[in-house]
Order: C-alpha cells, then structure tokens, then sequence
C-alpha cells in the first residue's frame, strides 16, 4: 500500500492482493520504520460507519470506509473512492502499473488500462 500526503490529503493505493486482503479480512495494513523505537503505520479499514473516517493517534494513520464502500470497490472495477474525513481529504485508490520502465516491483499492481 502506498501513502501519499500532502496538506490535508491523504491518498492511498491498494495492489491486487491488499484489495482482497480488505475484502477478505477487512483491513491492510503497513509500517515504515523510521528508527528501532520510531515508526510510522499506516493502515485502511472497513467500518460499520456510514461515512469515510481519518484519524491519527500514535503514530498511526487510520482511514476507515463504510463496509458497503469498501466492498463494491474491492468487487468491481471501480477504481477509487474519496470523501472528506474532517477537514481531510480521502482518496483510496488502485494501484494501476505504470506505463514508463521503474525501479519498483510492480508485479502485483493492477495492469494500467493504456497498456498494449
């Protein structure tokens, strides 16, 4: 899973296996860790809510969605969703290969739609 923040945006994208891990399980889940004793974590949820959440508490960045949301983005081809969690700005999205040569294991993103 990949974050992205910038101002009041946060913008997460799933690869094929963190799409059904949230179907399936109902959460993903990542770690950046900065020291032995400082990390970061980041993590998407489904919620019982009607509404898209954010919230960070303990050095952990929590996006939660509604479990209908969450669903019918895992089940079908929909390639994201946003909302406004407070006063931030949501974006979940799949995480489409890129169409230029990278230095990155793209082995499990979902084939970009230009490709040929």
């Amino acid at each position: 899973m990949k974050l992205r923040v910038r101002g009041n945006s946060l913008r997460l994208r799933l690869t094929q296996s963190e799409v059904a891990a949230l179907r399936d399980f109902g959460s993903v889940e990542e770690t950046v860790h900065f020291s032995p004793t400082s990390k970061l974590v980041y993590a998407i949820e489904r919620s019982g809510g009607g509404e898209i959440g954010a919230r960070f508490e303990d050095g952990r960045i929590l996006v939660q969605v509604p479990e209908s949301i969450a669903l019918e983005w895992c089940n079908t081809e929909q390639v994201g969703f946003d909302g406004v969690a407070g006063e931030v700005n949501v974006l979940v999205e799949k995480d489409w290969q890129c169409l230029a040569p990278r230095d990155e294991d793209e082995s499990d993103a979902y084939p970009h739609p230009k490709q040929t």
